[in-house]
């Protein structure tokens, strides 16, 4: 039986053992953040050019390294102070100075006075150094509304839960096999390690691959060593270290943002650049058909014959039904293509497209009016040779066709000279389209009645006019759907300035779908239409859902149980969106250029430009200069000034 004085004996020995163990452990973290700590304030000297540290206590003792890193970290200027400190007085006057620099940034110190530094109480130094590690460094940390630690952790646990290997519940335990480490390395920057092929047994290999990678590559300091992370993580060593992570990698994430914005903007010139060529192309296409066929008729006078004149009347009639039309047709998606880039460039408030000179609109109705002339001179040629025509219904068809053609003629211009607001050219537009409404009942009732009468008689021909009943429902036609067109792109157009973060071909994507869906042209969706145009987008919903969104949507159009055409795209705009104006290009610019005014090459392909944006860019950004190692240099200040109003 154990006799009392052993069990005294064996319990003083056991409490012996644990106060041995306590002080053996709070030493080995002490170790740890010392080691860590330093590293840390020394990479804020080095920067400065300033000596670093060697030894935490000692080298903080005389106040010196605590006001430099004080005025580092706060980026002011202290005042004097004594720079080569002997006595104990100038030692606290020192430390007292940069303790008070701290108090005023409202940065709370408890437990520590100057006495505790001079005195090289590592503890309470590791405590104040602590705070200043969270105020500086980890407080800034936020991520999803959560801030300092429990941002850093989330912000960790989201990068990593692609991962399977890796768990990160803390900032201890969970870093020990360096899986973690490695896992934040290759969710941004894959291509500095292989993620799969590592060994979960190997934590020492795996842990230091990361930190001579981050070190080499990403510019983080190693502030652990090894074995420390892997055998005795200190979480407060951990979080230090691991927050560099995530202020190298947020950096990167704003360099892919400038990227984008910058790969937005080159998207819209794109897109301007290339219906600026097509629009080129297509009226010197058109001037020189209405070239070619005046000088045809120039070199075919009249025939002599009633045979032969009937025959060129015939041809100028096949003329008038077939080449003509398309002359007509042309014009008006000339007219259209160049007040579309004009409505484009003004939404993205960039400098109004001028065509150069013999392409201008004016240049093609000047053309037109001539093309016109000589049609007219012509048909009055050929009606010279033919007597047996009735005045009285030629005159008759001629003034109800013509003042019928002056009308499509104005609305046409109108179209062609719509300027201004979006929503007051959209107002214009809807004024417009109730005028074709009477037009429509005169077209199919008197004129055609005149048709018909003439066609009765056998007239052929009208010296009178130009127009035929075809020729004017035909034009008709063509003025109710540019009437149409012009009405859904503006309303296009007036989501898309309201957009931020959707590209103008995913906009046209939603138009295109809208169109498709509505079957009766009623430019209004109904349920059914609404599900399924959601549905070939790959947007699906529970019933219930789809039917509170649609009338919910129905509500806001004003219609009955249908969704117009803007709730629908705004709608889907709600859902992705983007825009690009002058200061955010500017900013992206500068991203991407690494704050050099000018970008090179290198620069446009590291931004993961499309390749057909960047050739567009490349063509049109001025060369401020060809250096023997960059390449030629892009000032893209001057060329943003250039496109900006």
């Amino acid at each position: 039986m154990t006799s009392v004085l052993e069990r005294s004996r064996s319990f003083g020995h056991s409490r012996s053992n644990s106060r041995s163990q306590s002080f053996s452990e709070d030493r080995q973290w002490e170790t740890v953040q010392a080691k860590t700590f330093m590293k840390w304030l020394n990479t804020k000297l080095e920067v400065s050019g300033i000596e670093p540290m060697s030894d935490l206590a000692r080298d903080l003792s005389n106040g010196v390294r605590l006001i430099q890193l004080m005025e580092i970290m706060g980026d002011v200027n202290l005042g004097r102070y004594n720079v080569n400190p002997r006595m104990r007085v100038q030692k606290a006057e020192n430390v007292t100075k940069a303790l008070d620099f701290i108090r005023s940034r409202g940065i709370v110190l408890t437990n520590i006075g100057p006495e505790d530094i001079m005195d090289q109480n590592l503890k309470l130094i590791l405590g104040m150094i602590w705070t200043l590690i969270l105020r500086f460094t980890i407080a800034e940390i936020s991520e999803e509304g959560l801030q300092a630690k429990e941002g850093l952790l989330l912000w960790c646990q989201r990068k990593t839960a692609p991962y399977e290997d890796v768990s990160v519940e803390n900032f201890t335990s969970s870093w020990v096999d360096g899986l973690a480490l490695c896992a934040l390395i290759h969710c941004h920057r894959p291509d500095l390690l292989d993620y799969y092929t590592l060994d979960p047994t190997e934590r020492f290999a795996n842990t230091k691959l990361a930190f001579d990678i981050a070190e080499e590559h990403l510019g983080i300091p190693q502030l652990l060593d090894v074995e420390d992370l892997c055998t005795r993580p200190d979480e407060r060593s951990t979080m230090t270290y691991v927050a560099s992570y995530f202020h190298a990698f947020s950096s990167m994430d704003r360099q892919e943002t400038n990227a984008r914005r910058v790969a937005a903007f080159a998207d819209v010139i794109a897109s301007v650049w290339q219906a600026s060529n097509r629009y080129e192309a297509k009226v010197r296409a058109l001037l020189w058909s209405l070239e070619q066929i005046q000088i045809e008729w120039s070199k075919s006078p009249p025939a002599d014959s009633y045979a032969d004149v009937k025959l060129q009347g015939a041809q100028l009639a096949e003329h008038k039904k077939t080449t003509k039309r398309d002359y007509v047709s042309e014009k008006a998606d000339c007219t259209a293509l160049f007040g579309n880039i004009q409505t484009k460039l003004k939404t993205y408030k960039l400098r109004p497209y001028d065509p150069p000179i013999g392409v201008r609109l004016v240049d093609l109705d000047e053309k037109w009016v001539m093309m016109a002339e000589a049609e007219a001179n012509r048909s009055r040629a050929i009606n010279a040779r033919i007597r047996d025509i009735k005045e009285f219904l030629r005159k008759s068809f001629a003034e109800v066709a013509n003042t019928f053609e002056r009308s499509l003629s104005r609305i046409t211009v109108a179209i062609g000279e719509l300027d201004g607001r979006l929503e007051s050219q959209l107002t214009i537009v809807n004024e417009l389209q109730a005028e074709t409404e009477p037009l429509a009942q005169l077209l199919h009732g008197e004129l055609h009645a005149l048709e018909n009468e003439c066609l009765d008689a056998n007239i052929e021909e009208n010296d009178y006019t130009i127009f035929s009943f075809d020729d004017l429902e035909f034009e008709f036609e063509l003025v109710q759907l540019n009437l149409k067109n012009k009405f859904a792109f503006l309303e296009n157009q007036i989501v898309s300035r309201e957009a931020s973060n959707v590209t103008p071909d995913k906009l046209e994507e939603f138009e295109s779908t809208f169109r498709y869906f509505d079957r009766d042209d009623s430019n209004c969706l109904s349920y059914g239409e609404f599900g399924a145009a959601l549905a070939s987008l790959g947007i699906t919903y529970p019933e219930d859902e789809m039917i509170e969104i649609h009338e919910l949507l129905a509500k806001e159009s004003e219609l009955d149980g249908y969704v117009s055409f803007r709730e629908f795209v705004r709608y889907m705009v709600d859902i992705m969106e983007d825009t690009t104006d002058k200061d955010q290009v500017r900013e992206a610019f500068e991203g991407v250029s690494g704050n050099k005014p000018y970008v090179t090459e290198l620069d446009l392909k590291l931004a993961s430009l499309g390749g057909q944006s960047m050739e567009s860019l490349k063509t049109q950004l001025p060369v401020l200069e060809q250096d023997s190692e960059e390449g030629l240099l892009y000032d893209y200040n001057k060329f943003l000034d250039s496109q900006f109003i």
